[in-house]
């Protein structure tokens, strides 16, 4: 077998599993009542489910902000919450649903400050 053959094969495996894992977090979060990410209007209150890919401490203006990005295979969602450094449960791989207006930022969608709900 060539070096080629198995560096495709390879490629291949991962993109495939890559698929597997979009389709699965849109199965998981395809619930009636909650928009999906890619589809969710921007600056209109909307109701979403995902998993969260990120967590970080990224201060704005000064001021500490979490910043999460969500997914639901169909788009990512960046989630800031203004004044906080941390949030208990908030972490990378945990589900949850947010409420709130998407605002578009310098090319970026965000979420500020919205409710949200843990999901076990």
């Amino acid at each position: 077998m060539t070096e080629k053959s198995r560096l495709r094969r390879t490629i291949s495996r991962w993109a495939d599993s890559t698929d597997q894992e979009v389709r699965d977090l849109r199965k998981t979060h395809a619930e009636q009542g909650y928009q999906q990410i890619g589809e969710a209007p921007d600056r209109e209150r909307v109701r979403l489910r995902g998993t969260l890919q990120t967590v970080t401490l990224r201060p704005r203006g000064g001021v500490p902000a979490l910043e999460a990005e969500i997914t639901d295979g169909t788009g990512m969602l960046t989630i800031v919450w203004l004044g906080r450094r941390r949030i208990t449960g908030i972490a990378p791989g945990r589900s949850m649903s947010v409420e709130g207006r998407i605002g578009p930022q310098g090319g970026q969608r965000i979420l500020f400050n919205p409710r949200y709900e843990l999901i076990p």
